[in-house]
């Protein structure tokens, strides 16, 4: 059994129940799972097995005889949000959580968000929603792009049904600056990095190599996503959390390389204030500056961040690097002394 199928299947009977007001014989519940979930067979003895452990761990699932037989229902009194007991400090940590998931506006996920948010709302005593307003307005959230996925919310279920069911996703993808191609991947999982959506996923096929390696593909460059009547087996050694917790940004890559990044004073405290990574080291010196060795998968992920020290920093190694960096630099500065300079004929046009 794949490490997750046990999991999404009683997740589905979960779903199933909760719609079901009348409830559903293991029969009906095992038609249902494996028609939403794409299955060849699956026998009843597996849909009790399931139902047994749900109300183990404390799902108000509940049985009863009528004229169809036992049915399995979910808990009327037990569905859904009952009484919540909520300070007005945690009222404010759940608003600025939800601000910075603006970007999911108009997906399955920010439905459920506004729904719980609103659930929260109409339980609150008046003087907890009166404080909470007055107090939020001293507190702001800034930084989140004015960018929302709603145009692709229905790629965006496509590719949540597919990392659920464990289903091939044939995508047409567009690369900046190239044409769209159409792949076939594996989905694992999906991840928001700085107000984008990336789809983390393998294309074994196409490496070539035999071995599976995690991609991070961008929501935006999706043209059309389709889930395929094709399964894949979940590779166990794969670790999604893991996998991110690597990476300074958002590339993927085979190995990490690590970079060695000479610091002013100044800029050793802008870094400590903000660190890059998580294993990242920092060799201090006397005057306060010092050597930061950061892990990354590629150069672009190490390369603004130089860039946006100025003179302030410098990148060591590794060498192809260090030449990139003075590359774009020689770049910059040319199309800055040629632009100086037209400035400068201009002035000197309108002044004849």
């Amino acid at each position: 059994m794949a490490r997750n199928e046990q999991l999404i299947r009683q997740h589905k009977i979960i779903q199933v129940l909760e719609r079901l007001r009348f409830g559903a014989t293991l029969e009906e519940l095992r038609d249902a799972v494996v028609e939403e979930l794409g299955l060849t067979s699956l026998h009843t003895r597996s849909i009790r097995r399931d139902i047994e452990a749900l109300v183990a761990a404390g799902m108000p699932i509940m049985d009863e005889e009528n004229a169809r037989g036992r049915v399995w229902k979910m808990s009327r009194a037990d569905k859904g949000l009952q009484k919540i007991a909520i300070t007005a400090s945690e009222m404010i940590a759940l608003s600025m959580g939800r601000q910075l998931m603006l970007p999911l506006v108009g997906t399955q996920f920010w439905i459920g968000i506004e729904s719980f948010w609103n659930k929260v709302k109409e339980q609150l005593p008046s003087s907890v929603w009166d404080h909470y307003q007055r107090y939020r307005r001293t507190l702001y959230v800034l930084g989140t792009p004015a960018k929302s996925y709603e145009k692709q919310q229905g790629m965006l279920k496509t590719v949540n049904r597919a990392i659920q069911e464990h289903r091939h996703l044939e995508i047409e993808y567009q690369s900046i600056g190239k044409p769209a191609q159409t792949r076939v991947i594996e989905p694992y999982g999906v991840v928001v990095y700085q107000s984008s959506i990336y789809v983390i996923a393998t294309e074994e096929a196409r490496d070539g190599q035999g071995v599976e390696r995690l991609k991070h593909w961008k929501l935006d460059r999706f043209l059309a996503a389709t889930a395929l009547d094709a399964w894949f087996k979940p590779n166990d050694s794969i670790d999604v959390e893991t996998h991110l917790g690597q990476t300074v940004g958002i590339f993927s890559g085979a190995e990490a390389t690590t970079y060695e990044i000479r610091l002013s004073p100044h800029a050793a405290r802008w870094v400590q204030e903000d660190p890059w990574h998580a294993q990242q080291s920092f060799t201090a010196e006397a005057d306060g500056g010092g050597l930061l060795r950061v892990p990354a998968y590629h150069d672009m992920e190490i390369v603004p961040r130089v860039l946006q020290l100025g003179h302030e920093a410098e990148l060591i190694s590794p060498a192809s690097c260090r030449k990139l960096i003075a590359d774009t630099i020689h770049q910059m500065s040319a199309r800055y002394q040629s632009a100086a300079g037209g400035q400068t004929a201009n002035r000197r046009s309108s002044q004849e």
